[in-house]
């Protein structure tokens, strides 16, 4: 028998059964990434470093510049917790300075490449047809280019400055974004939600961000936090080159860079660096993992 208050089956005799609380995917989500131990430590770790990074140099008495070269390089003490490099520079703010350019070009590269990626792959899954095959042609066309020998190009050409490094590297990482878009979105607008939003006189564009994106934004911020440390490594690697950013600046590629030229003399140039930067991509693919398997909604135990 049902209670006709709540409608809720009752016992005879007793109280009405409580009602089991729903859980909507997204708090789903999130309970399962908390339980994933490393996704936690991955996203504390980061936050922890963006934090010293932005905050570190505030309170240091040295700037990433300041030259000391009576000093020279130095072994980590007191007046310099890292040690100095070759120039008498203060390594340990170098390195907060590196991060933030090495986060900023992550950040902002990724960026680039969400925002063209995830355009491109949503017009072409939702066209269809002829604009479908010839916008994924050209993507194919693209893959086909060396893509580090393509952002080398664009940087003798255009200059070598910081936001082109940025520009550059991500309008090479969108490709990979784009064709998970289109696969999401090609399986997502059959469905019946879609019909009836079309049923309903809905425009393209309302039905593609409204609905359409919304629902695959899953893959794309797993995507999105495996991106950042590729671009990293991309700007690591331009920098080892002499490609990326220019002295006195400094990334965490260059302090690897000049580290591994002096790594036999003074080995802490190159393992203090090297050193948050491995705990950096680590970190993100942890994270990273955490994410694909919390949005997995095939992993949701009943």
């Amino acid at each position: 028998m049902t209670s006709p208050a709540t409608d809720r089956p009752t016992a005879p005799g007793g109280p009405a059964a409580p009602l089991e609380a729903g859980h909507s995917l997204r708090a789903d989500a999130w309970l399962r990434l908390r339980k994933n131990r490393l996704a936690v430590a991955g996203a504390v770790v980061l936050a922890v470093l963006a934090l010293a990074c932005l905050l570190g140099p505030l309170g240091s008495p040295y700037s990433y510049q300041d030259q000391d070269l009576a000093l020279g390089a130095s072994a980590p003490g007191r007046a310099h917790w890292l040690g100095t490099d070759t120039l008498g520079r203060d390594l340990l703010v170098r390195i907060l300075y590196g991060g933030r350019i090495s986060l900023g070009v992550g950040l902002s590269a990724t960026f680039v490449a969400l925002t063209l990626g995830i355009c491109y792959g949503a017009v072409a899954g939702y066209a269809g047809g002829k604009l479908d095959g010839a916008m994924m042609r050209l993507v194919d066309i693209l893959y086909a280019l060396p893509f580090t020998i393509f952002v080398i190009l664009l940087m003798v050409l255009f200059g070598r400055n910081i936001v082109l490094l940025f520009a550059a590297i991500g309008a090479v990482e969108w490709l990979t974004m784009a064709r998970i878009v289109r696969s999401q979105i090609q399986s997502l607008k059959k469905m019946e939600f879609i019909e009836a939003a079309r049923s309903l006189g809905l425009g393209t564009p309302r039905i593609l961000f409204r609905h359409l994106l919304p629902n695959a934004l899953g893959p794309v911020i797993v995507y999105t936090t495996l991106t950042i440390p590729a671009v990293m490594l991309l700007e690591a690697f331009l920098s080892f080159l002499g490609l990326g950013v220019q002295p006195p600046m400094s990334s965490w590629g260059t302090l690897i860079k000049d580290g591994a030229e002096k790594m036999e003399e003074y080995p802490w140039l190159l393992l203090y660096p090297g050193a948050l930067f491995s705990l950096t991509l680590f970190s993100l693919n942890f994270l990273g993992d955490g994410l694909r398997d919390a949005l997995d909604v095939r992993t949701a135990k009943d």
